[in-house]
């Protein structure tokens, strides 16, 4: 009996059995599925899979005793000490306690699995099968847990997800919360505007940030802060989480919070730290300060006599400039030297860069010399100051003013004598040119050798060696002679038409006399010189002789006289060449059709011939007449000009003028006044520019 006794009591003990499960999926069964399961079961299954994933089960089978309240036979499932479910019964009778198709999904990582069943199953229940499988979880979307969440940007993966920030922001240590990195903000304007990152929005969270202010020494830093103040708070302790500090030279202001702001505060220092805290919580709006500066004050200057100071204000103080300048006619004299104006600037110490100057009167000094003419000063003292005035005038015979202006010129403001009409330049005195003092009464032949009244040609040039000529020249300016290019190099080889520079004269291989009358003799009025420059016109040819111009540069200038006087350049304006039949003059000492030299300068007048004329005669020479050439003469002959002459003037009167001016040079013919053998000459209207250019020459 006893043993009876003990057998039944080890037939109601339970068996009980845990099972621990790992995988990322499996299965789980009752004792001996798919037969019926034992009576008295106790079995566990613990389930766990990495964190990042939570476990999804589900039934395949289930039968189990049904039972109200499932007190009989059950599976239990539970995670997180909470029963999520608990199953009996058959799938067939429908009743709630059946899974069906209904899965479990586990809150975490764990899921625990319990089987019981009680001391009878009468009716041969089977059981159930279950499995489960791990699934990714969207902590993007799920986690709610406010300490893990991300402060701005989540990004989920299997099994895991992380953090990220926008951009300026750094990720903290903590691998969530987003920080900036602000430790280094300098300052060094005399004003600005600093604020909490992202204001008015709430400023980030874990951050130090670091706002330095930093002005040269004489200047005093003023902040005042915005009414929008919202740094997060405690209502017992004094600013715990986040907080900001302000530290000038030795002294500390703050820590500040909440919404109550500080305003404005004198600093005392041109070197300011500002110190912002955040904790990694909170969501405050933060701060704005306007930050200015103050300079050591300077005294007011006083202007210079004469002078002004600007800006004029009524204080001034560190880092503020003025500027001094005069009045017109006046100057800055700083340490002895003169300028239009002179800046000064308050120092940190409270004084003035340098004194002010003083204004002094503009002196023009002395009124620059006018070549051929004279300088009058209007005062008895001589005053070159300011408003003096001098009067220019020429003073040299034969020379007039060019422009023809006022010659008064006033010291001006800047410094220069200026004339109402031409500013700072002065003007020129120049030689009257064309108007011989002697008048003609007989036009001479000069093949005949007759002579002319002295002076009737003072302008005329001759060209000499060993004391006796060999071509001519017209005195144009005072220093420039325009002559025939060929008489100034050696002859050249008929086919050869390129001068070279070895192949000029030297300057002292001949003399140019000017006032010259008699061809042998001395005469009194006679002025010789040497030439320092030779110029060829740059089309000339010299085995055709087209344009045959060449300039000589006096080794000085000529003295203007009665018997020394320029001819005048052809007007420009008038563009006019010489027609057929017009009247000219042509003069030299060359050689008659006696062959000798004749006793004192000839001259000739003589129609101009037109080109067709000149080409027929010609014609049978084969000589080319070019539309530089002018041809000159009478068809009988008997008036030509001849060896020695060449480089001579030919002129002609300008009836509106009432002067004499240079048309042609002596250029070349065939023989001496021979039938329909015109005298050819150098048209200088074609090459008048060129002469301009070369010369500087002016005419009044």
């Amino acid at each position: 009996m006893g043993y009876l006794h003990i057998l039944a009591l080890c037939l109601l003990v339970p068996h009980f059995n845990a099972v621990e499960l790992s995988g990322m999926y499996g299965s789980i069964q009752s004792p001996n599925f798919p037969d019926s399961y034992p009576r008295d079961s106790d079995i566990s299954w613990n389930i766990s899979v990495p964190d990042g994933f939570k476990i999804k089960l589900y039934f395949m089978h289930f039968d189990l005793e049904p039972s109200y309240l499932c007190e009989y036979d059950y599976v239990k499932i539970e995670a997180e000490q909470e029963q999520l479910a608990r199953f009996c019964g058959r799938e067939d009778t429908d009743t709630e306690q059946v899974p069906g198709e209904q899965a479990i999904v586990s809150p975490k990582s764990s899921l625990a699995i319990t089987f019981k069943s009680d001391f009878s199953n009468e009716e041969r229940f089977t059981g159930f099968e279950a499995h489960f499988t791990a699934i990714d979880v969207d902590e993007c979307k799920e986690r709610n847990d406010e300490e893990l969440a991300c402060d701005h940007y989540c990004h989920n993966y299997i099994g895991g997800y992380y953090c990220s920030c926008r951009f300026g922001y750094l990720l903290h240590s903590d691998n969530r919360t987003c920080r900036v990195e602000c430790s280094d903000n300098i300052f060094i304007e005399q004003s600005g505007i600093i604020t909490s990152s992202d204001f008015p929005n709430p400023y980030p969270k874990s951050s130090d940030c670091l706002y330095r202010i930093e002005l040269e020494e004489g200047f005093i830093i003023n902040l005042e802060f915005d009414d929008s103040f919202d740094i997060e708070d405690h209502p017992e302790v004094t600013c715990p989480y986040d907080y900001l500090k302000i530290k000038a030279g030795q002294n500390e202001f703050g820590p500040f919070c909440g919404d109550q702001s500080p305003g404005k505060i004198e600093m005392g220092s041109n070197r300011v730290q500002i110190l912002f805290h955040s904790d990694n919580s909170g969501d405050n709006g933060g701060w704005k300060l306007t930050y200015s500066a103050v300079g050591t004050p300077c005294p007011v200057p006083k202007p210079p006599e004469n002078g002004k100071i600007v800006p004029a204000l009524d204080k001034y103080s560190f880092k503020d400039q003025v500027l001094i300048t005069c009045d017109p006619g006046f100057r800055i004299l700083k340490d002895d030297t003169e300028v239009d104006k002179f800046q000064i600037g308050c120092l940190k110490d409270g004084s003035w860069s340098n004194n002010v100057p003083i204004c002094k009167i503009v002196d023009c000094k002395n009124a620059p010399d006018l070549q051929f003419g004279s300088v009058i000063y209007n005062s008895l003292s001589n005053l070159t100051t300011y408003r003096s005035t001098v009067h220019y005038s020429c003073q040299i015979p034969r020379y007039q003013m060019y422009p023809a202006i006022n010659g008064t010129y006033i010291c001006g403001e800047k410094g220069f004598w200026i004339n109402d009409e031409l500013g700072a330049k002065l003007p020129s005195c120049l030689p009257v040119c064309g108007t011989p003092q002697f008048s003609r009464t007989k036009v001479q032949r000069i093949s005949n050798g007759n002579f002319v009244a002295r002076g009737v040609s003072p302008w005329i040039a001759m060209l000499s060696k060993n004391g006796l000529p060999f071509c001519g020249g017209s005195l144009v300016g005072n220093k420039w002679i325009v002559t025939a290019a060929h008489c100034l190099h050696d002859p050249l080889d008929s086919e050869n038409s390129v001068v070279r520079s070895s192949d000029l004269f030297t300057p002292g291989s001949f003399q140019i006399i000017l006032g010259k009358h008699r061809t042998r003799s001395r005469d009194d009025t006679e002025q010789v010189f040497h030439y320092k420059t030779s110029i060829l016109h740059p089309q000339y040819k010299a085995n055709t002789l087209e344009f045959d111009v060449g300039l000589l540069e006096l080794s000085e200038p000529a003295v203007l006289n009665n018997y020394i006087i320029p001819v005048c350049l052809p007007e420009e304006a008038s563009q006019s060449d010489l027609q057929d039949g017009d009247m000219v003059l042509v003069s030299g000492w060359g050689k008659q059709f006696l062959r000798r030299l004749p006793e004192s300068l000839m001259e000739i007048e003589i129609p101009i011939v037109s080109h067709e004329v000149c080409e027929q005669g010609y014609s049978k020479l084969n000589r080319r007449i070019s539309e530089d050439m002018l041809c000159a003469g009478e068809k009988e002959g008997g008036k030509d000009a001849c060896q020695g002459d060449s480089g001579g003037p030919m002129v002609t009167l300008n009836k509106n003028s009432g002067r004499w001016y240079l048309a042609g040079v002596v250029s070349w013919g065939d023989g001496c006044g021979a039938n329909d053998r015109f005298g050819v000459y150098s048209n200088i209207m074609k090459s008048l520019q060129w002469i301009k250019n070369s010369t500087g020459v002016e005419h009044v």
